[in-house]
Order: C-alpha cells, then structure tokens, then sequence
C-alpha cells in the first residue's frame, strides 16, 4: 500500500460514524479541478506511512472510532487494497471506500465479498464532458457508469457525488446526469473550492481559472437532480 496520509478523526467523512481517514497516493485521472496534487502528480513529495504504522494506529482506536474511510487520489490503484482492509476489519471496523468508479471489476469482488460497508462514487460530469472533467481527451466513461449500476443495484450503502466547477459544468450536463442515475438514493453537490493545490490543466499547467457557483446556481442544480435522486443535498 502506498499511504500518504492519516486523518486520525473525521466526523464528516463516513456518514454517522467516528473514523480515521487514510489518503492513498497515485490516481489514473487528472482532474483539473482536484484539490490534492500532492496525492496525484506529486506523490514523491509526500509522507509515505507505513502499513505498520497506520495499523498502529489503529490498535490505539478500537472501541473509540468506528470506521476507517480508504480515499486517494484513488484507492483501487494499489494491488494490496483488498489484504489492506482484511487487516482493518479483524480489528472490527467498518469501511468506507471513496473511488472514482474506473475500476468496477476491482470494485465488485470487494463489495460482493462483504468487505465495504460505504461506498462514495465521483461522478464527474455527463458522459459527453467526462474527457474533459477529469483531463484525458481519451477517456471513456463507460466503466464508471458500470459501477454507478453495480452501487444501485446492490445492497451497500452509498453516495453518488458531484464537484461543481465553472465552466465544466452545465444545467444540461446535470441534467443528462439525472437521468442516466435515475432512481439514485443519495447524492451530494460539492461547490468547488480553490485550494492552493490544484492538479490544474495538463496542457498549460495553469492552476488558476476555476471558479464554483453561486448558493443559487448550486439551489438550482440541487432542483434538477431532485427529479431524478431520492436525496439531493448540497455538501460544502
């Protein structure tokens, strides 16, 4: 496993639960937007834990936290995920995995084999954007929709969740959005935020330029989904 980070309490990342948060580094994607370069294109400055270190860690917990969320850059790049959180579970937490959705066929075997008890999808945009959003003019968006079907059609619990980006994104795009997951029982709009540590355009390396929306902008795009999700809410 490859660990660059360790959050060692959030009450935010794992719905209703106490947890440690531990950021993976390396991600197949190349979102401008992304607020963590440092986990996507600039993994040799990082930090790098031990797994000694975080299971550690985690000893010291049991009893106080209840989970533990897996997030990245993107999880499911590292080989050793499944062992990984083998390891977590015998000291009795719950997981959470945050993914982009590109790898369903990792996915899958996880989910059917009761290893994830959360999972929180990123939905970049609508199909015909995707090359864009996530900065590969090549990139087919096909297995992250495979996914989205896998989390609907199952049973774990999860979350479908959009980061909101001037200029990347539309009423349109939402919409198309809507109607491809329809029936979706949770999704979150993220308003975008300029963090200082942007992954940026590849092809200028420029790190400027991106801008969120307005509270009313967000309020509409909230209504647009609501035709089409159980549960909409703006998350900031």
């Amino acid at each position: 496993m490859l660990i660059c980070g360790l959050q060692r309490l959030s009450l935010l990342d794992f719905p209703g639960k106490l947890a440690a948060t531990i950021f993976t580094g390396g991600c197949n994607l190349r979102c401008p937007f992304c607020h963590n370069a440092l986990l996507v294109t600039r993994v040799p400055e990082s930090v790098i834990l031990t797994e000694r270190e975080v299971f550690a860690f985690l000893e010291k917990r049991r009893g106080i936290l209840d989970g533990v969320c897996i997030t990245g850059g993107e999880p499911l790049l590292q080989n050793d995920l499944r062992d990984f959180i083998l390891g977590i579970r015998k000291l009795g937490f719950l997981i959470k995995l945050d993914t982009n959705g590109t790898f369903p066929e990792k996915l899958y075997p996880l989910i059917s084999d009761g290893l994830i008890d959360y999972v929180a999808l990123d939905i970049k945009n609508s199909p015909e954007k995707y090359p864009l959003t996530v900065g590969l003019p090549a990139f087919d968006p096909t297995p992250v929709f495979q996914s989205a079907a896998m989390l609907m059609n199952g049973s774990v619990p999860y979350e479908f969740r959009t980061t909101l980006v001037r200029g990347l994104h539309s009423r349109e795009d939402i919409e198309n959005i809507g109607a491809l997951l329809n029936g979706a029982k949770n999704f979150y709009l993220q308003n975008f935020e300029d963090s200082g540590d942007l992954v940026g355009f590849a092809d200028s390396g420029a790190q400027t330029g991106l801008s969120g929306f307005s509270a009313a902008e967000l309020e509409e795009f909230k209504r647009i989904l609501e035709k089409y999700a159980a549960s909409v809410s703006i998350r900031n």
